[in-house]
Formats: C-alpha cells, sequence, structure tokens
C-alpha cells in the first residue's frame, strides 16, 4: 500500500491509496444494508459463548500490544463450542458484542453480556494499551458481530483482523482526529466503516474495504466541534439503516438518521433529548439486550453505568435508562 501525504487548509491530511480502486469498488457497492439474518442465542448459549477466549494474542512476537478478545457466537458452531437453541431473527438484526474498556495502566477488560441486558464479570484481555489513543469494533464480513478492531496509537492507524493474523498499519498521521469510532455501515457497502473528528471541527468518513483498510477520505460536514461525544453501532430508527448520536456542550443528545449515502450519510439531526451532561461517555457496542435493536450505553461522573434500551422508534429511540453497572467504570479512560 502506498501511503500519500497531501497538503490542505494549511496542514498535512493522511490519505490512503492502494493499488486497488477501493473507492470505486465501495461505490459500485452503495445501496441499502441489510444484514444478514441470523440466528439469535438463548441466554445460556450466549453467556457461554462470550466467556469463550481466544487463544492468540495481538502481536505474535509478543512486542506489541496483546488483545485475547472474548469470544463471540456465530463464528464457531456446535456443542463443541456451546449449545446452541435458536430462534428466527429478523432481517435488521443489531450487532451483538462485548464491551471492552482500557485502564489508565494500559490493561484491556472484556465484558460478555449475560442475555438479560447486563453484563458478565470483567475478564483480563489485554494489556500494553496505554498509548492507544482510540480503539474502535468493527465488523468486516457483515455477520452481526465484530471480527477485529481499528485502533490509533503514536499517531498511527492500525486494523487488528482476528486472532490468526497481526496488527497491520493501515494509514500515518491520525493525531489530526480527536474522536474517531466505526458506527457502523454508513456508506452503503456490506462492511463498517469508519467516522474522525479533526480539530477544526470537520467529520470524516473512510469506507471500509471488508479487510481492515479503508478508502480516501470522504467529507462529512463541518461544526462538529459542538459535541463532546459521538456514538453508534447499528440501526436505532428501524430503517435498515446504521445511525449515530451526538451530544453537544450543552448536553443535548441529537440523532443524525444514516441514509446508506456515502457522499452524504446523514439527514439533518433530531433532538431526542437533554441533561446528558451528567455523563462522562456514551458508547454503543450493539445490542446489549439481545432483542435485535442497538442500544446506548453511557457512564456518568460518579462512575455509574446505565443502558438506554433501543426501541428502534426515530422518534424515541431509546426507553429509560437502566442501571447495569453500580461504580468503579470511571477506572476506564477508553470504552469500546
Amino acid at each position: 500500500m502506498e501511503h500519500q501525504w497531501i497538503l490542505r487548509a494549511g496542514h498535512l491530511r493522511p490519505s490512503i491509496r492502494s493499488s486497488n480502486d477501493l473507492e470505486t469498488h465501495v461505490a459500485k457497492s452503495s445501496g441499502t444494508n441489510v444484514r444478514q439474518t441470523l440466528a439469535r442465542v438463548t441466554a445460556a448459549a450466549l453467556t457461554a459463548a462470550l466467556a469463550a477466549t481466544a487463544t492468540s494474542a495481538f502481536a505474535a512476537d509478543g512486542t506489541g500490544p496483546s488483545f485475547n478478545p472474548l469470544g463471540t457466537q456465530g463464528k464457531t458452531s456446535g456443542p463443541e463450542r456451546f449449545s446452541t437453541s435458536t430462534t428466527a431473527a429478523t432481517a435488521e438484526d443489531a450487532q451483538v458484542n462485548p464491551l471492552y474498556g482500557v485502564d489508565n495502566n494500559g490493561d484491556m477488560w472484556g465484558y460478555g453480556l449475560d442475555g438479560k441486558g447486563g453484563l458478565t464479570a470483567r475478564e483480563n484481555v489485554g494489556y500494553g494499551w496505554k498509548y492507544a489513543r482510540f480503539i474502535t469494533q468493527v465488523d468486516h464480513d457483515n455477520d452481526g458481530f465484530a471480527d477485529g478492531i481499528w485502533h490509533v496509537t503514536n499517531g498511527n492507524l492500525y486494523s487488528w483482523l482476528d486472532a490468526d493474523t497481526d496488527a497491520v498499519q493501515v494509514g500515518h498521521g491520525w493525531n489530526i482526529y480527536n474522536r474517531l469510532l466505526s458506527a457502523g455501515n454508513l456508506g452503503g457497502a456490506a462492511a463498517d466503516d469508519l467516522i474522525a473528528r479533526d480539530g477544526d471541527g470537520v467529520l470524516w468518513l473512510y469506507l471500509g474495504y471488508g479487510n481492515g483498510k479503508v478508502t480516501s477520505r470522504y467529507r462529512v460536514g463541518g461544526g462538529w466541534n459542538i459535541y463532546n461525544r459521538i456514538a453508534g453501532k447499528g440501526d436505532l430508527t428501524g430503517d435498515g439503516k446504521d445511525d449515530i448520536v451526538a451530544e453537544d456542550t450543552s448536553g443535548v443528545l441529537w440523532l443524525y438518521k444514516g441514509t446508506g449515502d456515502y457522499k452524504a450519510p446523514f439527514e439533518s439531526r433530531t433532538r431526542i433529548g437533554g441533561g446528558w451532561w451528567i455523563y462522562n461517555e456514551i458508547v454503543s457496542v450493539g445490542d446489549i439486550d439481545i432483542d435485535g435493536i442497538t442500544d446506548l450505553v453511557a457512564r456518568d461522573k460518579d462512575g455509574a453505568l446505565w443502558l438506554y434500551k433501543g426501541t428502534g422508534n426515530a422518534a424515541a429511540p431509546f426507553q429509560s435508562r437502566v442501571k447495569i453497572g453500580s461504580g468503579g467504570w470511571n477506572t476506564y479512560r477508553l470504552l469500546f
């Protein structure tokens, strides 16, 4: 892969080029994203699956940060892994992923889903993440489960695909961004995409190619520095397109409905609530309560964790909050 630097607006911006025409490929694949029909596991099967851990670390030579992800159901089926009692799924199931946190020592911890809308006891799943600025889960193959992560460390973007491969450096110069996350499929093709906000408040979209690489960036819009936090991991409105929410500096939460068009990925914002200033972090990993609808998790200033269950209704996308963590969550500088 050839990395190019382009001078724009008085500073260098990262540009990622490949011998393959990634942009053309993704653009041709654009259209309404319909997730594959997934078999839903029971609570018991889910708990067993998420408790399993992979055997390989992030860096095979042991010199880099390690990541032993909690096992995800669906990747390996059959009685040797867990008992599978399934129910029919809808065509637009949300992603089902564990919740991860990185503490100030750089240790990574994973929380599985208990199948009842809560989290299982934490497990240590990695170390060496002290200098990671952003980490986000990503579903490359559109099966409803994260199969890798993107992370920014020392200004470089890295992709980790699975337990059998090493981290791959995707790009340079990513220290220009102050917010980064994969909010699902925002561009219309199958794989999850990446959004990033720069220091001038401009939001950029990188389309995922499904192999850890991304296209050159597309400008989404300006003025996004009015937001303290941005979150999302799937469809919040029930229309089959992935959305995001953003909390402004006054504590108002706004919904940006997805369009599925990478050239204009969001509709105009809609106010969905106030008082969100009580939280110091919001994050989505998909469906926490296993009902097929994307949820939101918020951490308050006292370190308690709250679940906002998704409704699939654009007018009121979340139910009233439910506490799923009594305290201690401020120990994590990153949640993803």
